[in-house]
């Protein structure tokens, strides 16, 4: 399919006529409800301020930036007439599709990227379009959700659209903010010169930790319910147990496929040999994180299957102690049973110690199948 590109020079309509999320006027495209969370310009690692997307593409399309030479000391370059190597970078939270719209005409985004980044809910993966390179990934991020307070793994995603000279990234659910991404890389110049491919890194080790964090929240979850599971205190942890089931398995299904791209990201030619090695770092990280909650998925197994033994075994131990005072109470109301039915020549009804006797038969053998009941473990 045939894709647009703005060329070199060219000026784009009306794409973006604000910064941030205040509106300039009518004719604005980008109102106070707009996704663009923030753009700039990057030359030689340092921040251009730009007032609109616009301004931004075409300082790096039309090559009048001011060399690294003369950046001034507060790291804000202006418009020049030398021409140095940038890209930018626009970043977007749940963007409307006129907004994609009009950011797809500018970089030359494939159609079938744009409706994924709209639609949101994509597997992880790694996709080319020509020279554009398509990256979505899983976030995570442990919440309280619910009348109980309990925690749940929710998802979200990450767009990125890395091309030569700019990166787009879009990202869908409340967590996992980029914000910080952009400004640690500002503080380090030399990276952020590498090009698109350093916010990629920047971006996927962001992601990459936050797994991290959310196994580590989920093992102490796991802990608690071990613990409580073989405690001598008799609890019910099954519900806690299938909570916890559901959350791992949300968690690999975010974690696992994302080996396969970050793997085939790594050795693409357009990533620099400096950002290679990040990546491998960050590909590490994933692993790891990886095992761990295939090791949690294997270990909610024994532990639910214990539980439910636990179950069987105190619902036996409660079958058995009711059948012992049930056998204890069945001796007394067998003998009243048998001299309340009035016959005339019944045994001992004529002697004046019989009902003693009768009673002490009855605590006599109550007596005796307690003692019985109580060695064997019933009572």
């Amino acid at each position: 399919m045939a894709m647009t590109r703005v060329r070199p020079g060219r000026a784009t309509k009306s794409l973006f006529k604000t910064r941030g999320r205040l509106a300039a006027g009518p004719a604005s495209v980008v109102q106070r409800d707009s996704a663009v969370i923030d753009w700039a310009a990057y030359i030689d690692g340092h921040r251009v301020s730009t007032d609109t997307i616009d301004d931004a593409v075409r300082m790096i399309r039309d090559g009048r930036l001011m060399p690294a030479a003369e950046v001034p000391r507060g790291g804000v370059m202006s418009a020049a007439a030398e021409p140095s190597a940038g890209f930018v970078w626009v970043g977007l939270h749940e963007p409307s599709e006129t907004e994609l719209a009009e950011l797809a005409e500018v970089f030359g985004l494939h159609e079938l990227a744009v409706e994924d980044a709209i639609n949101a809910h994509q597997r992880p993966k790694l996709e080319r379009y020509d020279d554009v390179n398509f990256f979505v990934m899983k976030t995570v991020g442990y919440v309280r959700r619910g009348p109980d307070g309990a925690e749940v793994v929710e998802t979200g995603e990450v767009m990125i659209f890395c091309g030569p000279d700019f990166v787009v990234t879009v990202r869908h659910g409340t967590h996992c903010e980029l914000g910080c991404v952009r400004k640690d890389l500002e503080k380090d110049p030399s990276r952020l010169s590498l090009g698109p491919s350093a916010v990629l890194h920047a971006v996927a080790d962001r992601v990459v930790d936050g797994y991290v964090s959310v196994a580590v929240a989920v093992q102490e979850d796991l802990d608690q319910v071990e613990e409580a599971v073989f405690s001598p205190e008799r609890t019910d942890e099954s519900r806690r147990i299938y909570q916890l089931k559901r959350e791992v398995i949300q968690l690999k299904r975010a974690v696992g496929p994302l080996a396969g791209p970050l793997r085939n990201l790594s050795n693409r030619r357009f990533v620099p040999s400096e950002i290679k090695e990040y990546l491998r770092d960050v590909e590490d990280h994933l692993t790891r994180v990886r095992d761990q909650v295939e090791a949690y998925d294997e270990l909610l197994n024994p532990i639910l299957q214990a539980h439910m033994t636990q179950v069987t075994v105190a619902d036996n131990q409660d079958m058995r102690k009711i059948s012992a005072w049930g056998a204890l109470f069945m001796v007394p109301t067998a003998i009243a049973g048998i001299y309340g039915m009035n016959f005339d020549f019944m045994p001992e009804t004529e002697w004046a110690f019989g009902y003693p006797m009768i009673l002490g038969v009855i605590a006599t053998a109550c007596l005796c199948l307690y003692r019985g009941f109580r060695r064997n473990g019933w009572l």
